[in-house]
């Protein structure tokens, strides 16, 4: 092996799972370990599994890779098709939430055909969070804390044409001990009667947070205005975290 070219060591290195570049071949000499933290390397296994991207755009290509083999919706549950699994009840006001099938009732589709049931809330605030364990889903101490990778967040909400009602978001970044170490909170949004029922996404991205953050608690909800007994709230659903490479 000490006599091959580097260039074609690192396509043999290329060809290994990449959990095992980092922590059993980085190991076995100063060569290695300095061409697993070199770029060459990881923008191989990104030209290799279609991951690559314009180098200009990449710091550091080993977390790159990394956060975008690990890029999913790390909001479990999104539009109620398990239930109300994974969502823990903050506020249950008025008659509670419920769960309804797209368009439900002077309502229109969801834009995408793969979301098709809704969250909806009653007469009085109600309000419902999930907070992610980072470490849990794969994403280390150093990674969170050096590369800090952009946080978006996203959710969909509506009205019934009906029935005018109220929408907040509030998402926080969280420390191991539940410090909150950034927030985003959205308005209070008001949909007024006569609206045309349609779904509307609002978004947000942490950038640049710091060092620390091990939880996100994302929560949401809403309630009618007209203050009519039922289920004539803020509807929601297609709720999503993303850590972004």
């Amino acid at each position: 092996m000490e006599s091959l070219p580097e260039a074609v060591l690192v396509r043999i290195l290329a060809s290994l799972p990449a959990v095992e570049l980092v922590l059993v071949c980085r190991l076995v000499c100063c060569q290695w370990r300095s061409l697993v933290d070199g770029a060459a390397l990881w923008i191989l296994k990104c030209q290799q599994e279609g991951l690559a991207r314009a180098e200009s755009d990449v710091e550091n290509w080993q977390s790159f890779y990394f956060l975008s083999k690990k890029r999913r919706n790390l909001i479990k549950n999104p539009c109620g098709e398990e239930g109300f699994e994974h969502w823990g009840e903050v506020e249950n006001g008025g008659d509670g939430w419920k769960i309804e099938e797209l368009p439900g009732d002077f309502g229109k589709e969801f834009p995408s055909e793969e979301v098709r049931k809704y969250f909806v809330t009653s007469y009085e605030w109600c309000r419902k969070a999930q907070v992610i364990d980072l470490r849990a889903e794969g994403y280390w101490e150093e990674l969170m804390d050096t590369t800090q990778p952009k946080i978006m967040v996203r959710d969909w909400y509506a009205g019934r044409s009906d029935a005018g009602c109220l929408y907040e978001l509030c998402v926080k970044l969280l420390s191991e001990n539940e410090d909150v170490l950034a927030e985003y909170k959205s308005d209070t949004v008001t949909i007024p009667e006569g609206n045309d029922g349609s779904w509307t996404e609002i978004s947000h991205t942490f950038s640049s947070y710091g060092p620390g953050v091990r939880f996100v608690r994302f929560e949401h909800g809403g309630q009618d205005t007209p203050f009519w007994q039922g289920w004539y709230g803020a509807r929601v659903t297609g709720s999503s975290v993303t850590l972004e490479p």
